[in-house]
Formats: structure tokens, sequence, C-alpha cells
């Protein structure tokens, strides 16, 4: 399994302020790190896993489940608490999810949610085709590089693996389910032009979650992928910002 130039992972030791980062379904750590380094330039220990069946080829991934995903992001957590303070999580899209279910399944643990155009539900009417579709077609044409800066891309895979499409979305259900558990402070940046991620995502979680502390930021001059768009800096900033404040930075 030779992983492509530029998906590896990141990770940065430094203080004692941990920032777990998520990247996307077909994508790799490349769209995350920017925002991983502008942390680790920030001084905080920084990890950012490649998620399995990512980075390699689209078959690998029809090969793993979402709790496959799962567990490297709870083993990056791992690592991050046994040598930090405080930890705070931070994804977009898919990696948002998983960065959820991070504060789901660690509430004492995560002191701070940091979602990017979250990914929790999908209106695509075909969907409902998929848990037979996913066992007689492999793929599907690409949802990666939606992005409205010109001359950026994402490394991501030009297929959708449909298996493990489906497997995401059982990973929505459960998270969706119990977005009341989130008491975090949480940070939502998301793009009302998203080609992605529908909409209703972003209120979802804004009208579920149990947290007090929210702060919504629009990311009007991007896409889905906004990480790499025209409001990159913006969100390393407003990361950056919430980060020192929920952990008494």
């Amino acid at each position: 399994m030779n992983v492509l130039p530029g998906a590896e992972p990141f990770a940065h030791d430094g203080s004692t302020t941990g920032v777990l980062v998520c990247h996307g379904f077909t994508g790799t750590p490349q769209s995350m790190l920017p925002l991983a380094t502008r942390c680790a330039d920030e001084g905080f220990t920084v990890r950012l896993p490649r998620l399995p069946g990512h980075g390699t080829h689209w078959k690998d991934l029809n090969r793993t489940r979402w709790s496959d995903w799962w567990s490297a992001i709870d083993g990056a957590y791992g690592e991050l608490a046994a040598r930090c303070d405080h930890v705070v999580a931070v994804g977009m899209s898919m990696g948002g999810t998983l960065a959820t279910l991070a504060a789901q399944k660690y509430p004492h643990g995560i002191d701070g949610l940091v979602l990017i155009n979250p990914a929790y539900v999908m209106k695509d009417i075909r969907l409902k085709a998929l848990p037979i579709l996913q066992h007689v077609l492999p793929s599907i044409p690409a949802i990666a590089g939606d992005i409205k800066k010109p001359g950026v891309t994402e490394l991501a895979y030009e297929r959708t693996p449909l298996r493990a499409l489906q497997s995401q979305r059982q990973m929505w259900e459960q998270v969706t389910r119990d977005l009341p558990q989130i008491t975090q402070p949480l940070l939502l940046l998301h793009s009302p032009d998203d080609h992605v991620v529908p909409p209703e995502c972003s209120a979802l979680v804004l009208a579920r979650v149990s947290s007090t502390d929210k702060t919504e930021i629009l990311l009007e001059d991007s896409y889905h992928v906004a990480t790499l768009d025209n409001d990159a800096r913006l969100i390393e900033d407003e990361t950056v910002q919430f980060i020192h404040r929920v952990t008494g930075g």
C-alpha cells in the first residue's frame, strides 16, 4: 500500500494544549495541513492522522468502515490526552463528524469543538438506493475538490466508494442522534455556497447540541473545502483564538 505524496499524517509536539485535527471522506491530511501547521506554529501539540483507506487508492477505502476511521482518531486523541492538559477537536466535512464523535465520547477530555462545513446528513435522493447499490456498483464520480479559489487542488480520490459511503451514513445516524450530548464550547464555520454538504448540517448541529457557548461564522468566499479556499486565513485565526479562549491560554 503506497501512500500518495502529500497524504502523510502530521504530528507536532508542543505545549500542554493539544489539537486533534480530522480530515474528510475520500480526502487526506493535505486538506487540513495549513490549519494544523498554523496550530503547531502557535505552539500547540497537534495530531492530524491519515484515516484508514485514505490517501492510497479508492478501492482501499471500500475495504474500511467508519469504526476504522474512528479508531485512528481515537488513537490520536489518546496520544494528546497522555501529554496535554487540554484538547480541542477540529474537523472538516466527515472530519467534523469524527470530531463531534470525539466530543461525545470524551465529554471531560475534549475542551472545545471546531467544525468546518461538517457532515451529518445528505439530502440526495439517490442515497435511498445506497444499501442495495453498494453491492452492485463499487463507486461513483467523486465529490472532492469543491474549492472556489483558482489554482488550488485538494488531494483526494477521483471516485467515491459506495460501501464506505454507506458506512459513513451509519456513523451520521449515531452522531446525529447523540448531538444533545455535546456541551463543550462550539465554533462552527460554514460556507453558504457549499456544493457537497447541505446547509441543513450546520442548522442541525446548532439546534441540537446542548452547548451554551456557540459561535457561528459564515465563510462567504469559500466552497466546501474551505481550509484550502479564500477563507483559510479566517478559519486559522478564529480557530487559534477559540483554542486559546476555551483552554485558558
